[in-house]
């Protein structure tokens, strides 16, 4: 597991748009539909007037930084793009099915493309054959291309960080093994990436930040990919490594291990939030 010292995102009112619904909201902030619903007391098939406030609790634990480059840990399901030490920036994603896992290595920065055609890799037209859907070999630029405007090849063999089609199916496990980010994000980061710049995909479900005011969170993700992470365990061998068994309430810990709704929780002892 990692330990962190810095959250991004926060607790915002967001003011529901014309045409949003909590899928779509969620994907953008980097947060479940359900815990949306949950925290406002929505329910999943209520339709969203325009006007409307949804509170949205985005925060997540940062990794410890890279000097500069792009991190993604894919059980966050969040990019985080480092400066100089510094973040400056936090975007959600979309990464690999399951069963079409985005790998976990260092990479490259390689190409950057704007209105790339999309070349449908052999894999994935055999994929629709056996689902019966006409076979494409290439998608031309325009609004029926699922890379959206942006695409930054990685020397991943066929894996690239590229915008999207659909907003709204960011922040979830979905693709095949690209890394999806909603069409402004990526454009953000396209905009700051060279060709060159590094970067590294890890996969740590399990976070743990003390803040410099003292304050401790932790966040905790489904093991996805199924690699046997033992929550309680690593908990409490990471918190009695860096002295702060007195500095956790237990009972809150405990409460966002059972939750793993993949926010970052004050677990602080004493803390009234």
């Amino acid at each position: 597991m990692l330990l962190g010292s810095a959250i991004s995102g926060g607790l915002i009112e967001h003011v529901v748009q014309p045409g949003e619904f909590l899928g779509l909201i969620g994907a953008r902030y980097g947060v479940s539909w359900r815990l949306l619903a949950q925290a406002n007391q929505i329910q999943a098939s209520d339709r969203l007037s325009p006007g409307w406030m949804v509170a949205v609790d985005s925060r997540h634990i940062v990794p410890p930084p890279l000097v500069d480059g792009i991190l993604i840990n894919l059980p966050q399901r969040m990019l985080f793009y480092f400066v100089g030490g510094a973040l400056r920036a936090a975007y959600p994603v979309a990464l690999g099915r399951p069963s079409w896992r985005t790998p976990t290595e260092a990479f490259n920065v390689v190409n950057l493309q704007q209105d790339k055609t999309w070349y449908v890799p052999r894999s994935i037209q055999e994929e629709m054959r056996r689902e019966g859907k006409p076979v494409l070999t290439e998608v031309p630029p325009g609004p029926q291309n699922p890379l959206g405007r942006h695409w930054i090849g990685l020397s991943l063999p066929a894996i690239g960080i590229h915008g999207t089609i659909a907003p709204s199916s960011v922040y979830s496990f979905r693709s095949h093994g690209c890394i999806r980010l909603h069409p402004d994000d990526v454009a953000d980061l396209f905009a700051q990436v060279r060709i060159g710049t590094t970067g590294e995909i890890i996969y740590y479900p399990l976070l743990l930040a003390q803040l410099p005011d003292g304050r401790v969170f932790a966040e905790i993700h489904p093991d996805i990919y199924r690699r046997g992470v033992q929550a309680e365990a690593a908990f409490a061998r990471l918190i009695s490594e860096r002295g702060l068994t007195y500095a956790v309430d237990p009972v809150k810990l405990a409460a966002a291990i059972r939750a793993r709704d993949g926010i970052a929780r004050d677990v602080t002892m004493g803390s009234t939030q």
